[in-house]
């Protein structure tokens, strides 16, 4: 067994029981990386926001390497599950219907204002009225 095959296995043994990396912890990184990719350009004309911003990116650093290596599984495993369904599930979805819909060369999508069903219709159908299945209410547009 080489070294790094060493190191590997001690990082397993260490990590066995503890909530490693989760959704909430890698959008956390990824803010806290990207807040640092901003205070790159603050750091000269900017001062004060240059620390308060840095101020913040460590805080987000920190608490994401306290998830990571906290062994409160249930406490991490529902704060996870909180903003999975507050935040995580309701943006990807949005980003999900917006690529289908770019995607679908033969049908054109369309929004209910009232309810926020989407309503599918074939393309090419010129003016059209739609009425929504779940609310009833009529959608004008163009297909």
């Amino acid at each position: 067994m080489n070294f790094l095959q060493r190191i590997g296995n001690a990082l397993s043994r260490f990590m066995y029981g503890r909530n490693g990396v989760d959704k909430l912890g890698l959008t956390m990184l990824w803010a806290a990386i990207l807040l640092n990719l901003i205070n790159m350009f603050l750091r000269e004309s900017q001062p004060a926001v240059y620390s308060v911003i840095s101020l913040a990116s460590g805080i987000l650093m920190l608490w994401t390497l306290f998830r990571m290596f906290s062994r409160n599984l249930e406490k991490r495993r529902g704060e996870n599950a909180r903003f999975m369904e507050k935040v995580w599930w309701p943006v990807s979805r949005r980003i999900a219907g917006s690529r289908r819909q770019r995607m679908d060369k033969e049908h054109r999508y369309f929004t209910c204002p009232s309810c926020g069903a989407v309503c599918r219709v074939p393309r090419g159908k010129g003016r059209i009225v739609i009425t929504c299945p779940r609310c009833g209410n009529e959608i004008h547009g163009k297909s």
